[in-house]
């Protein structure tokens, strides 16, 4: 037996919580922007994923107006920095809603370290930094999907392993990322399964459901 949930008869606050409880796990993007005065704005956003491959796009989505959006749309650029189990408490501190003139960097004591490409800084214990450009701002409702152009990526050093057919990549147990759940609940990455798409020349049949 099943609960039907009609959207509008629950009301949208509602159900965004209920969306939020079966939408996961979801990842976070720590999104950083200095706005036209100078003033730099940390900020994590949980409706965030990749968007294109060629060229490489990004995308958060900023329900109502906040900073990070009026930053991103008002110079063009924007950076996506890893939310990594180790700053778990500092990344949960800079969604504070701290006035517009007030620097989450400075408030939660992170350090801001320099763009190579943009001018919004790279959060320095962050291992991942993606650096882009606004590519567009679509709105949708009471939200915007924010999509940016990566333009630069900084990753730690120590981050990436070899793998068996010799190719180095950033290895999830050495980033440690963190995701959002319902409620005020976070998720670490737990146990990671590990298993390879299987070719249709040689697919085994033996998934169909039998009469």
């Amino acid at each position: 037996m099943r609960t039907d949930i009609d959207p509008g008869e629950l009301g949208h606050g509602r159900f965004y919580k209920l969306l939020t409880s079966v939408v996961v796990p979801r990842p976070i993007a720590w999104v950083s922007t200095r706005s036209a005065e100078g003033v730099d704005n940390l900020a994590p956003h949980s409706f965030f994923t990749v968007s294109c491959v060629d060229p490489p796009m990004v995308q958060f989505t900023s329900v109502g107006r906040k900073d990070s959006l009026r930053n991103a749309t008002d110079t063009g650029e924007f950076v996506v920095c890893l939310a990594n189990e180790a700053m778990f408490e500092a990344v949960n501190a800079t969604g504070t809603n701290f006035p517009a003139g007030v620097s989450e960097f400075t408030e939660v004591g992170l350090t801001a370290e320099p763009s190579l490409t943009v001018a919004p800084p790279r959060v320095a214990e962050s291992p991942v930094a993606l650096e882009c450009r606004l590519e567009q701002a679509l709105e949708l409702g009471d939200s915007t999907v924010v999509i940016g152009r990566v333009l630069h990526a900084a990753i730690d050093a120590d981050a990436f392993e070899t793998d068996a057919r010799g190719h180095s990549l950033p290895a999830i147990d050495r980033l440690r990322p963190l995701a959002r759940l319902g409620r005020n609940e976070w998720a670490t990455i737990g146990k990671v399964l590990d298993i390879t798409r299987i070719p249709y020349d040689e697919w085994p049949g033996h998934y169909r459901r039998e009469d």
